[in-house]
């Protein structure tokens, strides 16, 4: 890549190495921006003869070229890539979603010397329009060898970012207190309500019980008949271990026990279950308070009706502290 100042008329194909601005202050091309003719003609109006500029040398391409290639590579679902000012790529989700990220992928696609990618944090749940993702160039141009190795680590390891989205999610509620279950409901209620507006839902089903295995075993089978995306255990009892009660009934009621405890403060005593492909999810203490815990992690994923596994949960360590 070379850099000169030529003649306003020889400019057609070259690359701004410098922002335009009218005598006004408006911006009027940016840096990196490739030239066209009616760009030279609409410089030429404005008074200037000759203009700072960048020309690629062979095995080279521009900066909107190459983040304009790897943004349409990087992610997939509902998503859209938009093009922005200074060798940048958007993509931005064109409904209600959540936001998978492939971390490890991502640490490599950065490790790359000339195209850099930041997204959302992986389980964000996103709405239309929101930016998920954006990819950066090194300024004016990238090494065409360097474009294809990344594209080579994108074709061969699939997307680094997925916005999955979420369509007409059902949430169920089970309140569960030692004495009675209107208690718990009369507790919880009112947070869980608040917790799900976050997402413009609210339970469509929801039981109240007694916190023994017997009742909690029946009203787990009663909601988990309704098919709901999710089933959420709002207990006033902190159990010590998958053993107790709420373990125990969803065991009774066919369900795999996938995971206890969570790196993430509040929400350690998360106990999370599949009966097929319903997720339970109880977290203990987490209804009491509409502050961020456990639950606003992990329910994006579980309403975008992807299976969360106990491996990505054990994940949620670095940045679990949200207190």
């Amino acid at each position: 890549m070379r850099a000169q100042t030529i003649d306003i008329k020889q400019a057609n194909g070259r690359v701004l190495c410098c922002t335009i601005f009218r005598p006004g202050g408006r911006k009027l091309l940016s840096k990196g921006h490739l030239l066209s003719e009616d760009d030279v003609r609409l410089l030429e109006t404005e008074g200037l003869q000759t203009i700072w500029v960048t020309e690629l040398d062979e095995g080279e391409i521009s900066e909107d070229d190459a983040v304009l290639h790897v943004g349409a590579r990087i992610g997939c679902g509902s998503l859209e890539v938009r093009m922005a000012a200074g060798g940048r790529a958007n993509l931005l989700a064109t409904e209600d979603c959540c936001v998978l990220v492939d971390d490890e992928l991502l640490r490599q696609i950065n490790c790359a010397a000339s195209i850099v990618i930041a997204t959302t944090s992986n389980f964000t749940f996103a709405r239309a329009g929101d930016r998920l993702a954006t990819v950066k160039s090194a300024p004016f141009a990238v090494s065409r060898q360097q474009l294809d190795a990344v594209v080579n680590i994108l074709n061969e390891r699939g997307p680094i970012l997925q916005a999955r989205p979420i369509k007409d999610p059902t949430v169920a509620v089970l309140y569960s207190d030692h004495c009675s279950g209107d208690r718990a409901r009369l507790l919880f209620e009112p947070i869980m309500r608040q917790r799900l507006e976050k997402f413009n839902l609210s339970p469509r089903y929801s039981l109240a019980t007694v916190e023994n295995e017997d009742s909690v075993t029946k009203a787990l089978g009663h909601l988990a008949r309704a098919n709901p995306t999710v089933i959420l255990v709002a207990s006033t009892t902190a159990p010590a271990g998958p053993e107790d009660i709420v373990g125990r009934a969803m065991v009774n009621l066919g369900a795999h026990l996938e995971r206890f405890l969570a790196p993430v403060e509040p929400g350690n005593l998360l106990l999370l279950g599949y009966r097929g492909s319903i997720p339970i999810l109880s977290a203990p203490g987490c209804f009491r308070s509409a502050r961020s815990n456990v639950v606003d992690l992990i329910l994006p994923p579980m309403l975008a009706r992807y299976r969360v596994s106990g491996w990505e949960i054990a994940c949620l360590g670095h940045g679990g502290l949200l207190i």
